[in-house]
């Protein structure tokens, strides 16, 4: 595991999220408002991140991968409205209407976000390649689990030891 320290930074405790939110904009707000005061952003953040989201879709229907697990979506934007490069989970307790990144005309109900932050625009194809390999090697029942979790503290814990 040693060999795994530097990748355990992506993700940190006070920024891994549990919404209640009913929509996009408002799950993008209050998100985005956070990692602000918090300095993880710049204030332009939330307004490229739904413009980005706008022009460039990421809903991944997780189906093809198995029947069972929720849809997903890896929002992010340019590197210039970051600070440094993590990945923020996000559990929504409301599904939330997000369009297919695939197919961008069809639109996929998505439960868990993989928002990602990366102040190096070399480096978001790694980060997204990552996240995919997350979801493709963790075992199916582990990974179950993990996407009906509603605990911030058990989400971090298991991307701390999975990840």
């Amino acid at each position: 595991m040693s060999d795994k320290v530097a990748e355990t930074s992506l993700f940190d405790r006070d920024t891994v999220y549990v919404s209640e939110a009913t929509s996009r904009a408002d799950v993008f707000k209050a998100v985005a408002d956070d990692l602000y005061k918090k300095g993880h952003v710049t204030e332009d953040f939330l307004k490229n991140l739904n413009e980005r989201e706008d022009k460039y879709p990421t809903g991944i229907d997780l189906s093809v991968v198995s029947p069972e697990y929720p849809n997903v979506a890896i929002p992010h934007t340019e590197a210039e409205f970051v600070k440094e490069r993590k990945v923020v989970p996000i559990k929504l307790k409301n599904p939330i209407s997000f369009n297919n990144m695939i197919d961008p005309s069809q639109k996929l109900e998505v439960s868990f976000l993989f928002m990602i932050l990366n102040n190096d625009p070399e480096g978001q194809s790694n980060v997204l390649a990552q996240i995919m390999d997350f979801i493709n090697k963790t075992p199916r029942n582990q990974l179950l689990t993990f996407f009906k979790s509603t605990s911030e503290d058990a989400i971090y814990s298991f991307l701390q030891s999975k990840f």
